[in-house]
């Protein structure tokens, strides 16, 4: 088949764009409101950008005056922000510092056919002072331009991704890669700096991420190095290898952000999670006050400790971009609290899962269980952090939520049973069901931590002498007055849920983690291992009932050395996937990609557990797992991804690890290492091939980037969510992103700050995720007859999108993420979205909500009884009106003439 060479490019030109002022950057077409030149142009917060014949122009403005400017007008300084003197009494507008440059396609064709894509069914007006010649009405606005042919066979599409510009070059077949060469003009210097490319301007740099390059045909995928070549101002792609010139090339990931929590206190990075509008929140750890709590959080003070020093739960909300704090909140009692997961519900509502031995921990409903040492604690934040809405401890006699013994204080720091890294003391998982249900799996040492009755195991596995240490799963109802089941999981040895996911398909749940019981209860017939392997510890996987009561299924998952799951995942074909450690000879099973001698295992489970649909390795040959991993996904198109981190602290555990020797990718983020990094791995389906790897973080300095506990996630789009404890005690810089919430450790040399990182690796095909708003207001599914609702595509990555609204009506079919529909019958419709774009691995995706069209309706009735005096006009009404069930009549409710 022909195919092409597609070359992505990535400018960090709005990193400080506020995601309040604009969703998403346009496209809007110039009817004479701009000089000639431009074809389409968009504006930013701190500057625009503009589409001309052969190239693009760019104009930025200093971001600390435009704040300034705001300030001075505003009669007040912008919130959260630090300023070396007051604006309020300036009486002279600041200067606007602002740096213009063009980047032109040298030798490119001037009239190439322009094709706008998109197109948003608003538009634009522009009446520029009294020359009518400058006013322009109905200007359409498009989220995508595609110039084709700017050389022969080359086209180059302009579009925006996270609030950044991206433009793909396009060869196809005939085209040649070389004629592309870009003049940059106006620009004070050219650079690379690890890949990247660095455009110096007077009011700061700009940075064009490194290419990262493939060729694609409609069945198979491979990756081609490329980088940047520069020669005085002329920037050309500079290949690799053998060129398949009936292929295409594609070059990617995003880093969207990466910021620092800015904290005055040593703040530990543990957890992160996301939202659906992209927002991240951050969980870790905060050593005193000086954390920047946000004005009206929940709780706004340090409440202090039992250790030294004493520790509380930090919690930090930020937007989409990672420009602005949205709120940030202590939460703790009298003792330490920690944060192990995090996961929001539809309501936008903040799940917490942790560990406190604070005897006061803020809680609305009384401990399950007698409570003793550590208790593990499930905390309910509502979505603008200023509330609790549900709060539980749960624990017995010993510590819970803690696997085999606390990291801090380090009496003996060490790996030991099935705490193999800094951080396995920290580890549980909380997820959600579709009714909000919460599901925790974690561990108890409590010999009598409550389980319900009829749980799948209500004895301990061990009730003789010695250490004793069970998994549990805990269901809850959402508001966590109702516990729904407890049951134990572990024999005799030791024990411990680490993860839990959902089948899509049946609802059992799936649990794994790390066991060293030879005689695990369970139903292991006609599993991959129904007996224990051997070594210090095995994987294992659980399969519950969804109420609880019953093994459904169970393997263990091991070798001879020391295996543990550290991740659980289902494709949507309902296929279990596991990932974790070894360090023994994990079995290679229909895998194309594979690496002899690696200590880090994926594999694709069959539905029963029976067998394997595939299994490999990967992180190149050692004796020891090369990373901590702390994040898995298996996306829309069964791509897999994993987070970790790996040497540094960790090497006082596992003596020989370092992240030297992790298989990277071109166009890697970080191409090398410096023994002690986050590394972010991508396989292909199927296990055919690696499609990404990268490491992040600084180069040397006094304690690598590492985990102090806890889970990070991946989205559904492949997006990463990573919280790390970053740039301990200074001596490097730490990689963040301009205009972020806080681009430095706010310790300084004194401290850890949590580092948030935020990258999209834009893999996983072609998403939807439909979102209905009434009146303005977003995920508003009822409403009154005759509705009328904005539906929109929250992702918007089709090319087309197709609308069924569920009340008979005609499919509607547009090219934009948004449309709208009225509903004229009072009843309740299931409405679905498919978003298509043909090019992508997976070609379409689905989504549905629900619409409840009401006019509800109450049987009124009222007797009238006269009162006395008989020649007076008084009556006494009785209202025997019946209210709708679940609906009781207000104060309010009649109103009488």
């Amino acid at each position: 088949m022909k195919g092409m060479i597609k070359i992505i490019c990535l400018l960090l030109l709005f990193s400080s764009l506020s995601a309040s002022a604009q969703s998403y950057l346009e496209f809007v077409e110039n009817k004479g409101q701009w000089k000639n030149d431009i074809k389409y142009q968009g504006m930013m917060v701190n500057g625009a950008f503009a589409l001309q014949p052969s190239g693009y122009r760019i104009m930025l403005s200093k971001a600390e005056d435009m704040k300034a400017v705001s300030a001075f007008f505003h009669g007040h300084k912008e919130q959260n922000e630090t300023t070396a003197h007051s604006l309020t009494n300036q009486t002279e507008a600041p200067t606007i510092h602002s740096h213009s440059y063009e980047v032109k396609f040298l030798g490119a064709n001037e009239n190439a056919t322009i094709i706008p894509e998109k197109p948003i069914e608003t538009y634009n007006n522009y009446f520029i002072g009294n020359d009518k010649s400058k006013w322009a009405s109905n200007c359409k606005i498009f989220q995508a331009i595609t110039y084709k042919n700017i050389y022969p066979n080359i086209d180059v599409r302009y579009y925006t991704n996270n609030n950044h510009l991206k433009y793909d070059i396009i060869v196809n077949p005939g085209g040649d890669p070389n004629k592309i060469a870009m003049y940059f003009d106006g620009v004070d210097g050219l650079k690379t700096k690890n890949g990247d490319l660095i455009i110096k301007t007077s009011v700061g740099e700009i940075k064009e991420l490194a290419p990262y390059s493939y060729q694609l045909t409609k069945t198979t995928k491979k990756e081609v190095a490329c980088s940047y070549y520069i020669k005085g101002n002329i920037v050309r792609f500079k290949t690799e290898g053998d060129i398949d010139k009936s292929a295409i090339l594609v070059i990617d990931p995003t880093l969207i952000f990466s910021t620092f929590t800015g904290s005055t206190v040593d703040n530990w990075g543990y957890t992160a999670t996301y939202d659906d509008a992209g927002n991240f929140y951050a969980g870790g750890i905060a050593f005193g006050a000086g954390f920047p709590v946000s004005n009206g959080a929940f709780q706004t003070t340090f409440q202090g400790g039992s250790s030294n020093p004493p520790y509380d739960i930090a919690i930090m909300k930020f937007n989409s971009a990672g420009t602005n704090r949205i709120y940030a909140t202590y939460l703790g009692g009298n003792g330490d609290e920690q944060p192990h997961s995090l996961i929001v519900d539809n309501g936008g509502n903040l799940i917490i899962a942790g560990r406190t031995n604070s005897s006061n921990y803020p809680v609305t409903q009384p401990t399950y269980g007698s409570g003793g040492k550590w208790d593990i604690i499930l905390t309910k934040l509502n979505a603008a952090g200023t509330a609790l809405i549900a709060s539980r401890k749960f624990g017995g006699i010993d510590d819970d939520g803690v696997n085999i013994r606390p990291k801090y204080p380090a009496t003996t720091p060490n790996a030991e049973s099935i705490r193999r890294n800094y951080g396995d003391d920290a580890r549980s998982e909380v997820i959600i069901d579709n009714s909000g249900n919460i599901y925790l799996a974690s561990c108890t040492q409590s010999i009598d931590f409550i389980k319900t009755a009829g749980a799948a195991q209500t004895i301990p596995g061990n009730t003789g002498t010695g250490r004793y240490q069970d998994g549990v799963v805990i269901k809850t109802s959402p508001d966590l007055a109702n516990v729904l089941f407890s049951t134990l999981i572990g024999g005799t040895g030791d024990d411990a849920a680490f993860v839990l996911a959902i089948n899509p398909m049946n609802n059992n749940i799936y649990v794994a983690g790390g066991t060293t019981s030879t005689d695990m209860p369970g139903n292991f017939t006609g599993s991959i291992f129904p007996t224990y392997q051997g070594g210090i510890a095995d994987g294992f996987m659980q399969v519950l009932s969804n109420d609880g009561a019953s093994f459904v299924q169970s393997t263990y998952l091991g070798t001879n050395g020391t295996d543990i799951v550290y991740g659980v995942q289902f494709d949507k074909f309902g296929y279990p996937y596991v990932m974790g450690t070894t360090t023994g000879r994990w079995p290679i099973i229909n895998a194309a990609y594979n690496q002899p001698g690696s200590k880090h295992f994926i594999a694709k489970l069959k539905k029963d557990l029976s067998t394997w649909e595939y299994s490999t390795i990967f992180g190149g040959t050692s004796s020891e797992p090369k990373i901590s991993p702390f994040a898995f996904l298996v996306d829309r198109c069964e791509n897999v991804y994993v987070s970790g981190w790996g040497g540094g602290i960790n090497q006082i555990y596992v003596s020989a690890q370092t992240t030297t020797g992790l298989p990277t990718t071109p166009g890697a983020i970080k191409p090398t290492t410096d023994g002690s990094d986050m590394y972010f791995f991508v396989m292909e389906r199927n296990a055919a091939s690696q499609l990404y790897g990268s490491f992040f973080g600084q180069n040397l300095g006094q304690v690598g980037e590492h985990v102090d506990g806890g889970t990070s996630r991946f989205d559904k789009n492949g997006v990463i969510y990573q919280a790390v404890c970053a740039n301990c005690e200074g001596g490097a810089i730490f990689p963040t992103t301009p205009g972020v919430w806080s681009e430095t450790n706010g310790t300084g040399v004194n401290g850890c700050n949590l580092a948030a990182i935020k990258i999209a690796f834009n893999l996983a095909g072609v998403g939807s995720g439909l979102q209905s708003s009434l009146d303005g207001i977003p995920r508003d599914t009822s409403g009154c007859v005759p509705l009328e609702v904005l539906f929109r595509d929250t992702i918007a990555e089709g090319k087309t999108y197709i609308w069924r609204f569920g009340d008979g009506s005609p499919d509607v079919t547009t090219t934009v993420p948004n449309t709208s529909h009225i509903y004229t019958t009072v009843g309740v419709y299931k409405v679905m979205l498919v978003s298509i774009d043909s090019a992508k691995c997976n070609i379409s995706d689905t989504s549905h909500t629900t619409m409840r069209v009401r006019n509800d309706d109450a049987p009124l009735a009222f007797d009238a009884i006269k009162q006395q005096p008989c020649n007076a006009l008084n009556y006494n009404f009785v209202n025997n009106s019946i209210a709708p069930a679940g609906k009781p009549f207000k104060s309010n409710s009649f109103r009488w003439d």
